[in-house]
């Protein structure tokens, strides 16, 4: 299953903290999908992830909006 988290317009630190604050909604091997435009986001989410051992997928774009891909491990 994909969450997906619309952080459009919010700067850092929040998308990162919409991601933690989700993170217990999302099952083991879930994806939680971040859409940020910040563009502190590319380095925060994948950094948030190697700090809480959760796997960053990547980035791509959604319908043209930045978007950032964590699936839950633990």
């Amino acid at each position: 299953m994909t969450i997906t988290i619309d952080c459009l317009g919010q700067r850092c630190p929040l998308p990162v903290i919409a991601l933690a604050k989700r993170l217990p909604d999302a099952a083991v091997g879930d994806v939680i999908r971040v859409l940020a435009d910040d563009p502190a986001a590319a380095n925060d989410i994948p950094a948030w992830c190697r700090m809480r051992g959760q796997e960053y997928v990547g980035g791509h774009t959604v319908n043209g909006a930045p978007a950032f891909d964590v699936r839950r491990l633990s």
